[in-house]
């Protein structure tokens, strides 16, 4: 196992789905798994043993399901894990409940073996994810939620709550590549449409995350369309 190799733990209640996980993502020369977990409580309780660098998360299972599981992880500071919530259930309700407990993509199980690993690298680098079938369905829904007055902000996902909406306002790039990045685009893209270069990029997107209070893409677009500012 290499030294910076990209740390991942397994939960789902059935043995057979967990090992055709670890099959896949082990034959990357970049990614191990360091555990598996079959219920809500076993997850929490490895994570916070394991700090893994992605968790992907079932979401039906014993004793606590995977949004309270995920909700938990999220809240304790010591762990920095990316949660991708896998499931067979393409349904708008776990996946706005996912997204408000923290998780930072969303991958149906029907995804091919190349859309899981490439999930894992993307929640590794902070980037995030949603499978591209309900990425649209996110961004309608957010889109039509109504921007706050200023003196009344609206909620923000519980795994925010405890930080400030702005630490600071946006520059106008900032608020130019935010767009951009509810718009799905990539830093390539980004950088393609502003014409500045993806070194650029990631530093305004890391400033954005730093002021929205964000862990990922995902999750400051989210913020961003419930702040209305994007």
């Amino acid at each position: 196992m290499s030294a910076d190799a990209i740390r991942v733990l397994l939960v789902d209640d059935h043995a057979l789905l967990r090992t055709g996980f670890r099959t896949i993502l082990e034959t990357q020369p970049d990614i191990t798994v360091v555990g598996e977990a079959s219920t809500g409580a076993e997850a929490v309780a490895q994570a916070s043993a394991l700090l893994p660098d992605v968790i992907t998360m079932d979401v039906q299972m014993p004793d606590m399901d995977g949004i309270e599981a995920t909700e938990r992880i999220v809240a304790d500071p010591a762990v920095r894990a990316a949660i991708a919530i896998i499931t067979t259930f393409d349904r708008d309700d776990y996946l706005y409940r996912a997204l408000d407990a923290g998780a930072s993509g969303f991958l149906l199980k029907n995804a091919g073996a190349e859309d899981l690993i490439a999930a894992v690298r993307a929640l590794a680098a902070g980037d995030g994810m949603l499978a591209p079938e309900v990425t649209r369905r996110v961004l309608a829904r957010f889109s039509a939620v109504p921007a706050p007055a200023p003196a009344s902000p609206a909620p923000v996902p519980s795994s925010a709550r405890t930080t400030p909406a702005l630490a600071e306002p946006l520059t106008e790039r900032e608020a130019e590549v935010l767009a951009l990045l509810a718009d799905a685009r990539s830093n390539g893209e980004i950088a393609r449409a502003l014409y500045i270069g993806e070194a650029t990029v990631k530093t305004h997107v890391s400033r954005i995350l730093q002021k929205l209070g964000a862990r990922d893409r995902v999750q400051a677009v989210v913020l961003a369309h419930r702040l209305g500012l994007a």
